[in-house]
């Protein structure tokens, strides 16, 4: 009985996470409605995708012990987010910029390690996060480098108002020094591993509270 409750429980928290890390990316490709603070919201996107990404990941890729579950994880993340993009497709939003799978090579880099530290967990979470989070932000280029020109984008798609926080105060402010990428893998880098140890821990407590 427990083995099978503690496999609903994994599976559960793997929709669960799975579900909450696509919504938060679902507006991965929004930096193209804000043309003024297109590189400050890429920076951001890039880093939360990064971190939702690589807490489920790790959560998965330790549970079962084996490499290969964090790719697969990711192609849940994707075929969620092509799911609901399409929905949004239906209401008449652009499709083309998420299309990309962007997720999967980091999660691909996260197993490697894995595999490569002969499943050590410590080496996963300093190396395998750092990993990713330097990765994701490149391959989320890949998103800007296949969309739709931005400005004709936003007038083919106009919003009808922006949430407070993105309002642009002027023009170009959010520019990080023209290197939202560098920033991204930056930040990435360290948070990344902060998540990577929490989707190790998720574990332990998934075990603790099965084992009570």
């Amino acid at each position: 009985v427990m083995v099978w409750l503690r496999r609903c429980t994994h599976y559960l928290f793997i929709v669960v996470v799975a579900v909450n890390s696509t919504l938060l990316t679902i507006n991965a490709g929004d930096y193209i409605f804000y043309t003024d603070w297109a590189w400050t919201s890429y920076t951001v996107f890039s880093i939360s995708q990064t971190l939702m990404l690589i807490v489920g990941a790790t959560y998965y890729l330790t549970f079962t012990g084996v490499p290969g579950t964090a790719t697969y994880y990711a192609l849940i993340m994707t075929v969620y987010t092509w799911i609901a993009k399409g929905a949004w497709f239906s209401l008449g939003y652009p499709y083309d910029f998420i299309v990309t799978p962007v997720w999967l090579p980091s999660a691909m880099l996260l197993d490697l390690v894995y595999w490569a530290t002969k499943k050590n967990k410590h080496s996963l979470i300093l190396f395998g996060g750092v990993l990713v989070g330097i990765s994701l932000p490149l391959f989320n280029m890949v998103n800007l480098i296949t969309v739709a020109d931005p400005l004709e984008t936003a007038f083919k798609y106009p919003r009808p108002t922006l949430p407070p926080y993105m309002t642009p105060i002027e023009p170009q402010v959010g520019k990080f020094y023209n290197s939202p990428v560098a920033l991204g893998a930056g930040a990435g880098a360290v948070l990344a591993c902060t998540f990577a140890a929490l989707g190790c821990k998720l574990n332990t407590w998934t075990y603790r509270w099965m084992a009570a």
